[in-house]
Order: C-alpha cells, then structure tokens, then sequence
C-alpha cells in the first residue's frame, strides 16, 4: 500500500516539476478563488459573490497597471504570473466590498503590493512580500481612514482549511519548504493557545482545550499564511537553519502579536518582520561577480568562470542566483539559478556552468557578456550539501547538468584533502556530454555511467552500464550497498521520480531542487 502510494507521489512530483513555479501557485490560488466563489454562493463564509468579483477586478487592474508601468520604467516584461499571485493573495487577506471606499483602498493595497517588488528592492530582489507590504499598509492608513478597509484575513475559515492544506502542500513540495512551514504552524499554534488560555483566565472564563486547539488550527490564518506567503523563496534565506529561524519568529508574533496601539504586529506585519531578518541573513551574500572567460565543455556544456569582489562565502553544493540586467527580457525575468561549481578553496574564482540550447532573452543575454562585465549575485542558497560526518559513506546521482553541484563537491575534498566513500553515478544523453569527466577522473572515485553510447577511454575505476536500465532496480544493481550510503541525486524530478524507490533504501536522501520562482 505504502510503495504505491509513493509511486503515485513520485509521479505527480514528476509532474509539478514540469511546471514552472509561479505557474503552479497561480494555479493553486487561482483554484481556491473558484472554490471561495462557490462557498461564498451558500452564505458560509464572510465576502458576498458580487463582492469577491469586484474586489478580484479593482485588486488585477491596480497590480497589472503598477507592474506593467513599472517594467516599461525598468525596461523589464511585465510578468503577468508575478501579478496575478500578489491579486489573488491580497483577495484572500484584505476584506472584500461594494463601498466606493473600500475599493480604493483595496486599489491602494494593490498598487502598493506591486510597486514594493521595485520600489523596496536589493540586487534586484524584493526584500517584502509584496501582498503582505500592501495589507499592511492599508491597515496602517485605516488608522486614519478607516472607510478604505484593512487586513481581515477571512481565508481563515473553516469552510477553507481543506483546501487550503491540500493546495497548500502541492506548493509546499515543490517548493520543498514542508518543513519549514510545519516548524511556523507549530509555533503559531502553540503561541496562539498559551495567548488564548491567558486571556481566558484573567476574565475567568471556562476554557476548553480541544475546541480552542481545532478552532487556532482550521479557524485562523495561519494556514494560509505558511502554504503561500512564509513559503515565498525570494524572501527566504539560504540555509535551512535561518528558515527555520524565520518561520519560528514568524509564528511567534502572528500567534502572540506584540500590541502597538493602533495595531499590532501579528499576521502579515509578522511576515514582514521575518522578511527583515532573511534579508539580514541574505546580505551577507549579495556582491557582484566580474566575468572573466567561457570555456566548452561538450558540444552543449559551457564553464563561465567569474571573479568575486568582496567576502564571497558559500558551501560546497549550494548555489548562486544571477542577474543579467538586460532590455524586454521575456516572462521569465532577469535572474536564474546556477549550482556553484568552484570550490571555496578556490575563491576568488567562482565558477558555474549551463547547457546551451535555450532561446530565452536571459541566456541571449548573458552569451553577450564581455570579459571585465560585472554582474550582481542576489544570494547564495541550497542545503545540498555532504554530511558533517566525513566517515559517513555518500552516492551521488548526477543527472546532464545536474552534476555540477557535486563537482564543487569533489574539487573542494580534494583540495581540502579530505577523504570520503563515495560512489558517483554519472546520467548522460550520449558519451560527448559527459561534462567535467577531469574532475571526476582526479577525484579517483568509483564512476558508474549511463549513457546510449559507450565512452572511450575510461579510466580503471569507472565503469559504463551497459545494458542496465536507469531505474530503481537497475540502480540497485550497480550499487548494491545503497542502503549504508547517503543519497544525494541532482536532476530532473522525472528521475527523482523514477529513482525513488531505490533511494527510499539509502540512509538519507537529499535532492537538489530549484524552485523556479
């Protein structure tokens, strides 16, 4: 029962990881509009239907106008995705209305959500969630007006919290950020109900555990809070310690908000707090790389190898976000994720690589860079790095370009001299594009390749895996001691997919996922 149960979990991840990430959270939220709407038609949750649609048409012409002014200001596609996500987010946060002011308010939020991506920017990367800056800045106007609405988060219903778990975990795997978000939900639970069983004492009223513990749960924001704002990669920090130091903070204001007069510092002001203490974490690694030269790897592999200015610090297996400013970039924007592949050992070069073939503005773009171009690097994220524990025997699953991470990998034991067991299997189209094979070969680790032809010259400790098929019992079969090693495996979510069942036998497994945000 369990096995195929993974087996259908494995193919819908295969599945969710051919969409691209803001495509998949439109998707999810656009799914809970239409259910909202549905709901709302019985009467059992706070907005009326003519409320939803017309607060829905104020908040996308509000967001869309911002955006698409701001990208012709910038030079920079309006990304449609971008703003439906911070439409749809603010609809389920504010309160929806028919009054004349209350639009204006929302159109308030609206423009305010859109123009703090631009306005309240670092390296090219919004220090705020968008949404949460634009509720939070209307309820702060509301102070003073009140007639423009505020923050009324009725997404926090019970009629909701299936949904909202269910549409919540797609974007939560993908963005592997389970945890982490499971980390908030226990803190803001468990801060939410000491907060409600103090109230309850001081006015002498009977408390009730269980109905007070369901009702924090499924009646309160906190789900919708996580799945689809804390979640948000751009305002996350790298390592997975500083996100759960985020999500931690933020679960505690939102469930014991800090009262400020007027306001206090609960729900979306919470988030914005955590906001500031991820930037804080990510402004250690935010610099600009001067590029240096392009080097052919295999007839679709190229190296870039940069200079870092100032104190560039990562670890071996993490990787790097880039921006290549450029004129009418396409939906996709100006930024992409490389996995690092220098050691630290060797700073200050940094080097990464990517496969040609792609038509995007971006990859255009950075084929146009000049040597002695300086380009900004937003930050450095990724957990995919090896055991602390050198003595603990590791496989390593490369995938075409997935393996760069595990060439930083290697380069740094080597250069370090630190010695690890390691097995390397190494997935290719063809025997040409076995890219960085030096760095393998220097690393005098056993190699196992899978590629349609048979690669010439290999050295004593490779071997080419003929007539295995790539699949959890061909993987087995090369490496019959998986189950005493730690799993780590880089490449597309269709091998993960199809690997998984193997891997479920390996003491650990970690994957290198990039989101796509």
């Amino acid at each position: 029962m369990m096995s195929s149960l993974t087996a259908a979990w494995n193919r819908a991840y295969a599945v969710m990881g051919r969409v691209s990430m803001y495509r998949l959270v439109v998707l999810a939220l656009a799914a809970l509009a239409v259910i909202a709407v549905i709901l709302s038609f019985f009467g059992v949750l706070a907005p009326q239907p003519l409320e939803l649609v017309a607060s829905y048409v104020v908040l996308a012409v509000a967001c869309a106008a911002t955006d698409a002014l701001a990208g012709r200001l910038l030079g920079k596609a309006w990304r449609w995705e971008s703003s439906l996500i911070t439409v749809l987010i603010l609809l389920f946060v504010l309160r929806p209305t028919l009054e004349p002011l209350g639009l204006v308010g929302l159109a308030i939020a609206g423009i305010v959500a859109s123009a703090s991506k631009y306005l309240l920017a670092w390296q090219g990367r919004h220090i705020f969630n968008p949404a949460a800056f634009g509720a939070a800045f209307l309820t702060v106007l509301s102070v003073w007006l009140p007639d423009l609405g505020s923050a009324a988060w009725w997404v926090g219903s019970p009629f909701l919290a299936g949904p909202v778990i269910l549409l919540g975990l797609v974007v939560l795997a993908r963005t592997e950020k389970v945890r982490v978000i499971a980390v908030f939900l226990v803190v803001a639970v468990a801060a939410a109900f000491v907060r409600t069983s103090v109230q309850f004492q001081q006015a002498d009223l009977a408390f009730d555990a269980g109905d007070v513990f369901v009702k924090l749960l499924f009646s309160s924001p906190f789900l919708f809070l996580g799945a689809f704002m804390l979640s948000e990669p751009l305002t996350l920090p790298s390592r997975r310690w500083q996100q759960f130091t985020v999500a931690a903070l933020v679960g505690v204001l939102a469930g014991w908000p800090i009262d400020l007069g007027e306001i206090t510092l609960g729900q979306e002001r919470a988030l914005l707090v955590g906001n500031l203490l991820a930037f804080a974490f990510a402004l250690r690694t935010a610099l600009r790389l001067t590029f240096v030269q392009r080097i052919v790897l295999t007839p679709s592999v190229r190296e870039l190898a940069f200079r870092a200015s100032g104190r560039f610090r990562f670890a071996p297996g993490q990787y790097l976000e880039l921006e290549v400013p450029h004129a009418h970039a396409d939906a996709r924007g100006t930024r992409r994720e490389f996995s690092i592949v220098s050691a630290p050992e060797e700073l200050p070069e940094v080097r990464i690589a990517l496969r040609e073939g792609s038509q995007s503005t971006y990859k255009k773009a950075l084929a146009r860079v000049e040597p002695g171009q300086k380009l900004p690097v937003t930050g450095v994220w990724g957990d995919f790095v090896l055991p602390a524990r050198p003595s603990a025997p590791v496989l390593m699953v490369a995938a075409g370009i997935g393996v760069t991470p595990f060439v930083s990998q290697l380069r740094h034991l080597r250069l370090s001299g630190e010695d690890r067991d390691v097995v390397f299997v190494y997935v290719a189209s063809d025997a040409d594009e076995l890219a960085f094979r030096e760095d393998l070969e220097a690393a005098g680790i056993p190699v196992v390749v899978f590629t349609r032809t048979e690669p010439r010259g290999l050295p004593p400790h490779w071997r080419w895996a003929k007539g295995v098929r790539l699949d959890a019992e061909g993987l087995v079969q090369v490496v019959p001691d998986i189950s005493a090693r730690h799993a780590y495996i880089s490449g597309p979510p269709g091998l993960i997919a199809d690997l998984a069942p193997a891997l479920e036998k390996a003491r650990s497994i970690t994957t290198d996922a990039f989101s796509g945000y």
